[in-house]
């Protein structure tokens, strides 16, 4: 999958129970007969991984399992539970069978408060883990941990009723059996969540501390043919036009509510127009491939931010001295600009002659 849709200053990783219990051979599944290699495998990935989401600004979340040795709940059932195939009650409130695994406690300690308490499969059952994430901003949950087909399951499927965009790290997440986690990986990506792993959230971590668009300003842009430009914008890409004065020397003038603006141009002066057509015969083909390319990240918020078009990528043509723009303080440059249609993924450069 792709994952350059999404934003990690609304991104948490959730780390599901990488407690003794579950992955040491000495915890209670590994006592229990449980092949705890599968399991312990996730550890020295996530040791990598979390680092990175930490540089990154990140929040990692973690999940610990915490139970009483007498749980008066559960003696209520009548038919013998999951706990029952076990050696011993798991994770057992202040045991060592309950503290996360040393490779990856140092990790963990970095935040307390990120670390959450749970008595069931479910990471937001009964938990403060909504509240918490509301409260850091969250929208997009990575998930890992184990086990699959239990907790990390349980959490998954939580996560997606409470309508978060939610990523399975396939590489960080370990169960018990590997035909139960086929499985269920095919019922997440049906329904639940998209899969993904360390790798490529390592790749997307790196994108995400890129330089790229935050907000958007203005472009002023001198076109030939203001009424042909705005019937494009609006008709087109669904622009909103706003009011705006008309310029003082009288020129058609059409402002954009999204941070465009029209302006009627002037015809080129001979010797402008052979070195625009000596420039554009020399660099044509990397210029269109760097416009492309801004159409493709633009599409994605993911362009530079500048005040002038030279540091969007753009290629200017300067206007001469005397031309100014509507506030009359900044010369009006000819700009090519890129555009992008709605509801579909192409781009195109507007037909205009900008």
């Amino acid at each position: 999958m792709t994952l350059e849709t999404l934003d990690s200053r609304t991104a948490a990783l959730l780390v599901i129970d990488l407690q003794n219990a579950f992955v040491h051979d000495k915890g209670t599944l590994g006592i229990s007969g449980v092949d705890t290699k599968r399991l312990s495998s996730i550890v020295p990935v996530l040791a990598e991984l979390i680092p990175r989401c930490h540089a990154a600004g990140v929040p990692v979340v973690w999940t610990v399992q915490e139970h009483l040795a007498v749980d008066a709940s559960r003696a209520q059932k009548k038919l013998a539970g999951h706990t029952s195939r076990r050696k011993q009650v798991s994770a057992l409130a202040g045991t060592w069978d309950g503290e996360i695994v040393d490779e990856l406690k140092s990790l963990a300690a970095v935040n307390p408060t990120f670390v959450i308490r749970k008595h069931r499969f479910g990471a937001f059952y009964e938990t403060r883990l909504e509240k918490l994430l509301d409260m850091l901003g969250t929208r997009t949950l990575f998930v890992a941990g184990t086990t699959t087909n239990a907790c990390v399951e349980t959490s998954i499927r939580e996560a997606y009723l409470r309508d978060y965009d939610v990523v399975a790290l396939e590489d960080c997440i370990s169960g018990v059996n590997a035909d139960w986690e086929a499985t269920a990986k095919k019922v997440w990506k049906q329904y639940f969540c998209e899969i993904s792993d360390s790798k490529e959230m390592g790749h997307w971590l790196a994108a995400q501390s890129s330089p790229r668009t935050l907000g958007f300003g203005h472009v002023l842009l001198m076109v030939d043919d203001v009424a042909r430009s705005t019937a494009f914008y609006v008709d087109q890409l669904g622009f909103a036009v706003r009011p705006a004065k008309p310029l003082a020397d009288g020129r058609p003038f059409t402002a954009f509510r999204q941070g465009i603006a029209l302006v009627g141009g002037r015809r080129a002066k001979p010797d402008e127009a052979r070195a625009d057509d000596q420039f554009l015969r020399a660099e044509r083909p990397l210029y269109e491939a760097a416009l492309l390319e801004l159409c493709r990240q633009a599409m994605h918020g993911r362009h530079r931010q500048g005040t002038r078009g030279g540091e969007l990528g753009h290629r200017c043509w300067p206007g001469s001295g005397d031309e100014r723009g509507q506030d009359g303080d900044r010369p009006v440059e000819w700009l090519a600009l890129f555009t992008w249609r709605r509801g579909c993924e192409s781009w195109s450069l507007d037909g205009n002659s900008h």
